[in-house]
């Protein structure tokens, strides 16, 4: 994942948690970067353990996610905005 492209659209799809169920819906992003810091930094962790985000037709799971969001090469907070 170093070739990442942060800045592609992106779509996150939440767990379907029951007991969490109407808090957090489907959501689309402009860029990739500001979906996967929501799922890190927004997410009930419930919600994040099943979660994935679609990017380029490829899925991403919660592990993935956490990945990226911990790499290197993840825009720092005063860049994203």
């Amino acid at each position: 994942m170093s070739r990442f492209d942060f800045n592609a659209p992106a779509e996150l799809f939440p767990s379907r948690n029951r007991k969490i169920a109407n808090k957090v819906k489907y959501r689309r992003f402009d860029r990739a970067s500001d979906a996967i810091r929501f799922a890190i930094e927004e997410l009930p962790e419930p919600l994040l353990l099943g979660a994935y985000i679609e990017i380029n037709e490829e899925r991403l799971g919660h592990k993935d996610i956490r990945a990226l969001y911990e790499s290197e090469n993840f825009p720092s907070k005063e860049l994203a905005n």
